[in-house]
């Protein structure tokens, strides 16, 4: 079994350092976006992570709950202000688990639908994410538009970082029938060489309209960006808001 077979591998390589300043977006633009639709209704995040995003939606007035299969994330989030009282549920985002609904909003931001490295798994996300949303209601998804000119190589490797006290190389092994890539992020400092493997699955904006149309959704609303600039040819993400019915 892949180590990717796992939902909590990511967060237990990387929630020490997810926080790290310069390593993520800032939230208000999404926030804002998410706070209109949501109105006063219940809202799910799934890969709640750290709270980026969350916990400046919840202290908007907003009803946030979450999934998240690594509890060490889910630490990091209850040390943070607001967070130790906002309802997560500890399991796998492709099972919705523990989550009754019904939602007026689910969201899926930062790319974190591609975690999920396998076409049947990312399926599997939008139909329960479809039995827990009201009806009518809205599943927003961020996600970057992929370019083949970037995997241009089926192996590549990458020069990261140099510092006086390590050095670090990223190599990237792509599966361009499966849509999927490996990377492995390698570090040599003074205690030693570290791994930091890391997988997605990536898909076309088309290829998840028709994936959300499975599922029962329709696409209502794309964008380029959480500021709602238009979404053209050029645009390399987009946000997406689906509707049940």
């Amino acid at each position: 079994m892949s180590v990717f077979d796992d939902p909590g591998h990511f967060g237990r390589l990387w929630a020490d350092t997810y926080d790290l300043p310069g390593g993520l977006p800032d939230p208000t633009a999404a926030v804002e976006f998410l706070a209109d639709l949501a109105g006063d209704g219940r809202v799910l995040e799934l890969a709640i992570g750290t709270g980026r995003v969350a916990l400046p939606l919840a202290a908007r007035g907003c009803a946030v709950e979450g999934v998240e299969a690594s509890p060490e994330m889910v630490a990091k989030l209850r040390a943070k202000p607001g967070g130790e009282h906002l309802p997560v549920a500890i399991g796998d985002m492709a099972d919705v688990p523990d989550a009754t609904g019904p939602y007026r909003m689910a969201y899926l931001v930062f790319n974190t639908l591609f975690n999920l490295t396998r076409e049947e798994r990312q399926a599997d996300c939008f139909r329960n994410v479809a039995r827990v949303l009201e009806p009518g209601g809205a599943f927003v998804i961020e996600t970057y538009v992929p370019n083949l000119a970037d995997i241009d190589r089926d192996e590549q490797v990458r020069p990261w970082s140099v510092t006086e006290d390590s050095a670090a190389i990223r190599l990237h092994r792509y599966d361009r029938a499966a849509q999927t890539f490996l990377r492995q992020t390698i570090t040599f400092d003074g205690t030693g060489v570290h791994l930091h493997p890391f997988a997605m699955r990536y898909m076309w904006p088309e290829q998840i309209d028709e994936m959300a149309g499975r599922a029962g959704f329709r696409l209502t609303e794309r964008y380029a960006d959480w500021d709602r600039s238009p979404f053209d040819p050029t645009s390399t993400s987009h946000i997406s808001v689906y509707r049940l019915g």
